[in-house]
């Protein structure tokens, strides 16, 4: 269970445990994983060594940008790597009424594809081998989910490949993300098992979840045109084509359906040349906008098992609000004032 016994940390850089004398002048760590942007972790350092009387850590090679930093969490011998990520910057703090500080700031490999604009075609892919092979160039390992329609012409246009993969996951209604060294080019993984369970009052101290069913509506409608065929495509996913319920009872689209009436959201698809394609990207966009039901924020004990990506199962907060949710975004703080606390983001189809 989180919270059991004193919290502990442990952080590695390339590989090897951080000195017991950086450690002893670490203040404060966060770590910030994310499924729609670069996952960021920040460690605050004591940066004055009295007895020698310089500074200790902004002029050491130990935190050089490029450097590799995993960060774990937890408690006394149940320790989760929660971060795997390489140092971007340094930002010392020298004020005159105040100990000199160090703040040493690192991204996942996310940042690594964020790295000049491209422009380039792809002929005869399907976007999940361009994920894959964009993976391969950025010294990364892909676990994607096959897109299955080969696209005939396929341009990135002035893009970062992040920018130009995002929307190619936009049209299906994937995520893409970066975890340790892997990018994951996928559908939200919304029917998986719950990798914890937290309650209210228990494990959780502040939950604001926000049922709404303006983004709602009952069916998405693609249309494209079939060069070869000279005819236009149209695709749809109404109410009931859900991907899961989340153990819910009644989906955004049919709540919004029954109290509001039927409504359509028509989307003009320039890429969509096939009735295949079509249907996948109508199913991505309802999927996708249905989940944006039910969402909330949550602060509880540290809990170094939720991650961005995963499902969590949160107990005691009524009929409409218990039951399992999305994890979309992680944020884990360590202070010597909060001890170890975690933040999430959730989503969720139904109520």
């Amino acid at each position: 269970m989180p919270g059991e016994g004193p919290h502990d940390v442990r952080i590695k850089i390339n590989g090897s445990d951080l000195p017991q004398s950086a450690m002893s002048d670490l203040k404060a760590l966060q770590v910030h994983e994310d499924l729609e942007a670069p996952s960021m972790f920040t460690l605050d350092f004591h940066n004055w060594d009295a007895a020698k009387l310089e500074f200790t850590w902004s002029d050491d090679r130990l935190f050089a940008p490029g450097n590799e930093v995993e960060v774990w969490l937890g408690y006394v011998d149940n320790l989760k790597k929660v971060m795997q990520a390489e140092i971007t910057s340094l930002e010392p703090s020298f004020q005159a009424d105040q100990p000199p500080m160090l703040t040493v700031r690192g991204y996942d490999r996310r940042h690594r594809l964020l790295r000049g604009s491209k422009t380039r075609s792809f002929s005869k892919m399907k976007d999940s081998a361009i994920a894959s092979q964009i993976a391969r160039e950025a010294g990364l390992r892909a676990t994607v989910t096959d897109t299955k329609v080969v696209q005939e012409y396929v341009l990135q246009n002035n893009q970062t490949d992040l920018d130009f993969l995002q929307d190619r996951a936009a049209r299906y209604g994937y995520e893409v993300f970066v975890q340790e060294k892997v990018l994951y080019f996928r559908p939200h993984q919304i029917a998986g098992n719950p990798q914890v369970t937290l309650a209210l009052g228990e494990e959780i101290s502040e939950f604001q979840p926000r049922l709404t069913t303006v983004p709602q509506v009952s069916e998405v409608v693609v249309r494209g045109w079939d060069v070869m065929k000279k005819e236009v495509i149209a695709a749809q996913a109404r109410a009931g084509a859900e991907s899961s319920t989340m153990g819910g009872t009644t989906t955004g689209p049919k709540l919004g359906n029954r109290a509001f009436g039927k409504s359509s959201l028509v989307q003009l698809e320039q890429g969509a040349v096939t009735k295949a394609d079509a249907d996948q990207i109508a199913a991505g966009q309802f999927n996708g906008m249905a989940l944006t039901h039910v969402s909330g924020e949550v602060v509880c004990l540290g809990t170094p098992d939720l991650r961005a990506g995963t499902v969590v199962k949160i107990e005691g907060a009524g009929k409409n609000f218990s039951g399992p949710y999305y994890v979309t975004a992680v944020t884990h703080t360590v202070s010597g004032d909060a001890g170890y606390q975690t933040h999430f983001s959730v989503r969720r189809n139904a109520a």
